[in-house]
Formats: C-alpha cells, sequence, structure tokens
C-alpha cells in the first residue's frame, strides 16, 4: 500500500522543491490522485470519551470495532493529528459578549474570565486531536495496457483525455464504495464521519508538509459533522 507521506521528503538537497518528493500528482473532486494512479479519500472521524462510557457500553463498542476489522477487504490508513489549540475564536467570542453586555458586573465577570483563560493558554501547551482514515484504491493496470494506452495518448489525444476521464470516474466510484462501506461499519461504534472536499484535504496535506507554518484553523467543524459525504 502506498502511503500518503512519501518517506522520500527528508534529505532533500537545498534549492530542489519538494514537490517533486511529493507522491500526490493532483486533487480534484475531493479524491487524491497519486502519481502512480492510485487514489485517496481521507474522511475525517470524531472521538468518543470511552472511559465515561458504561461496561455494556464499551463492549459494544469493542465488539462493534472488531466487527468493522474483520469486514474490511482493503487496506486503511489511521492518521492522527496533534494541533496547538486555536482559542482566539473563543476570546473573540468572548470579546463581543462583553461589549454587547449592559450589566456591569457582568460584563467585568467576563472580562476576567477572558483574561484568565488567555493566561491559561500562554502558559500551557493545551493540543487538540483530530483523526483521519486514509481510504486507498490502487487500479492494476497491465503492461500492456499501459502499452497501448501510451499509444493512444500519441496518436488521439484527445480520446486518451476521454478515456482517462471515464476511468477515473470509475475509480471514485469504487473509492466511494470503500468509504460507504467504512461510514456503515463505525457508525455503530458512536463515531461520526465525513469526507473532506478537495478545498479541506489542500489545507491540510498544507498543515502536514509545513508543521512549522500553518495555524491551528479547524478544517471542519466537528460539532456540525453529518454522516456520509
Amino acid at each position: 500500500m502506498e502511503l500518503l507521506h512519501s518517506n522520500k521528503l527528508s534529505g532533500g538537497s537545498g534549492g530542489i522543491s519538494t514537490q517533486k518528493y511529493i507522491d500526490v500528482q493532483e486533487i480534484k473532486d475531493s479524491v487524491i490522485v497519486l502519481k502512480n494512479g492510485a487514489i485517496r479519500s481521507i474522511l475525517l472521524v470524531t472521538s468518543i470519551n470511552f472511559d465515561l462510557k458504561s461496561t455494556e457500553e464499551q463492549d459494544g463498542i469493542i465488539a462493534q470495532y472488531q466487527n468493522f476489522l474483520n469486514s474490511l477487504d482493503f487496506p486503511i490508513q489511521i492518521m492522527i493529528s496533534s494541533r496547538r489549540f486555536n482559542i482566539n475564536p473563543y476570546l473573540d467570542f468572548l470579546s463581543e459578549k462583553e461589549k454587547k453586555q449592559p450589566n456591569e458586573l457582568l460584563r467585568l465577570q467576563i472580562s476576567e474570565y477572558k483574561n484568565f483563560i488567555k493566561n491559561l493558554t500562554e502558559v500551557s501547551n493545551i493540543m487538540s486531536k483530530i483523526f483521519y482514515i486514509v481510504v486507498p484504491f490502487s487500479p492494476v493496470e497491465s503492461n500492456q495496457g499501459g502499452f497501448f494506452q501510451k499509444l493512444l495518448s500519441i496518436f488521439n489525444p484527445k480520446q486518451a483525455t476521454l478515456a482517462k476521464r471515464e476511468m477515473f470516474e470509475t475509480y471514485k466510484s469504487q473509492l466511494w464504495q470503500r468509504v460507504d462501506h467504512i461510514v456503515a461499519g463505525l457508525s455503530g461504534t458512536g463515531v461520526r464521519i465525513a469526507p473532506l472536499n478537495t478545498e479541506e484535504i489542500i489545507e491540510l496535506l498544507y498543515n502536514s508538509y509545513n508543521p512549522s507554518i500553518y495555524t491551528t484553523t479547524i478544517i471542519k467543524n466537528i460539532s456540525d459533522i453529518e454522516l456520509g459525504k
């Protein structure tokens, strides 16, 4: 299975674009297309507080997850992204509430609470974890098919482009079938799943390859996440 992140990223020399070391060819229709023709979909998955569940609920979640793993006939990649928690939107929200609060005592309490939260985040390295599942689909192409495909692209590029587009739609349809299988299999555990769209995938990859640059932008509002795609 080809991993989403290339191991060839390390060891790049200065002055050479890192893009040549990344396995991603393009991103379109909420799908990652790798340079070898394989495609990927990325699912955002919410977490559950397992320790707060009763013993019966914990046993049910474990059994459901075990059934899900046993039902898979294709590999998946589980990614965990640890990010510094961005508290600025919440502080801005409190500032707006403080301005609109007519009661002076409540306005003072909001101000003190806002300062407390701000100081707490400055002295503590508060991290949030975001969970993803990478769903793969790798079409198998014979050497003979690849040879005739190259001849077709040389003598009839327009027809080759149409054929390539049809193949992509076929592969994408099979990829979404796998996505539906994962959504159905994990729904019984209590987690919620949503595929990332093209813009969100680009943002995720940029953040992954530039960890010292990106800000902690939430790619998708997890509280509003919906099942399915």
